[in-house]
């Protein structure tokens, strides 16, 4: 096999790794949050809107890991920087 194969199966294997454990971690959070916003919601009902703007923020946040995971593992199969490296030091 050659580098630029190793650095391909590599890439794939690294990024699905990532979108695993990136989308599992929060997934748990976001369900997590979101029993205790419901919970909160229905001992204090009047402080609804409250905790749903604040629920929403630390949402996005949350959701925002994900994102990060999944660009990462774009970068790695798409625009991976090692494979140029290798093309450009081979000939």
């Amino acid at each position: 096999m050659d580098s630029v194969s190793i650095i391909g199966m590599i890439s794939v294997a690294t990024a699905g790794i990532t979108i695993a454990i990136g989308s599992v971690g929060p997934a748990l959070g976001e369900g997590r949050a979101i029993a205790q916003a419901l919970a909160a919601i229905a001992q204090q009902p009047d402080e609804a809107g409250t905790i749903s703007r604040t629920l929403f923020v630390g949402l996005a946040m949350i959701e925002s890991t994900a994102i990060y995971c999944f660009v990462v593992s774009m970068i790695l199969i798409f625009a991976n920087p090692f494979w140029d490296h290798v093309i450009a030091a081979g000939g």
